[in-house]
């Protein structure tokens, strides 16, 4: 079990745990348009909705996971939060949750699997979960295009070198960037992630900086301990 400060997360059934770059799209996603509803595609655990759920009002906000035992795990860990009521988790791929879209979402997010390379592990359940073929950017992005709000926002973190293709597919799809981050673990690693925004309205003033982790091995920079103090129990 993962303890956060408001909640906590079983992550025994599932082959992804939690990791940094689920708290760190928790704990970045752009909330200052106050949504109303969001939907966390590939929810796995659940923990980036919960967080969302702490961060927010929302009233509404939705999983969306195929593997079954995440799904299950996430339902758990929703209904054992303080935020039960306000969260839920569908069993589902993408293409069977947009046959009958019901709903319009004022922040949609998303850790998507992302292993593009060929390369398979022996665990196929880890494998699901981690490949982009469970995944393609193209799909994510008809998805997030179909189920945004007219003022809505999209967020996501991908592999840094995955950046300009992701953005000039979400630019087909009329979804401009409006914010983006650059992760490295330590100040002389190279940049591994990138935590973008994107909305429908197009800025000229994108805002762009950097996030580093460490300065040293779990010493955290000042920026990480902004980001994550709500949540980490040690922060």
């Amino acid at each position: 079990m993962f303890q956060f400060k408001q909640f906590s997360i079983q992550q025994d059934k599932t082959a992804m745990k939690v990791g940094t770059d689920g708290v760190l799209l928790g704990a970045w996603a752009p909330i200052d348009h106050n949504p109303f509803s969001i939907l966390d595609i590939g929810a796995g655990t659940g923990i980036i909705a919960l967080m969302l759920a702490q961060r927010t009002h929302a009233e509404q906000i939705d999983g969306l996971e195929i593997d079954e035992d995440a799904y299950e795990q996430a339902v758990d860990n929703f209904e054992n939060s303080p935020w039960g009521e306000r969260l839920f988790c569908f069993h589902a791929g993408l293409d069977e949750f947009i046959d009958e879209p019901e709903d319009e979402y004022d922040l949609i997010v998303s850790n998507p699997p992302f292993y593009a390379e060929d390369y398979k592990t022996e665990n196929d359940q880890r494998d699901l979960a981690r490949f982009q073929d469970a995944m393609p950017f193209e799909e994510l992005i008809e998805v997030a295009d179909l189920l945004l709000s007219e003022n809505g926002i999209f967020a996501l973190i991908i592999p840094f070198k995955e950046e300009e293709k992701f953005i000039a597919l979400a630019k087909e799809s009329e979804l401009y960037p409006i914010k983006i981050t650059r992760v490295k673990g330590t100040p002389k690693s190279e940049i591994k992630r990138t935590l973008l925004a994107f909305s429908r309205n197009k800025t000229s003033e994108i805002e762009i900086d950097e996030l580093i982790i460490e300065i040293d091995r779990h010493v955290y920079t000042p920026e990480y301990i902004e980001l994550t103090k709500e949540f980490y129990l040690k922060m």
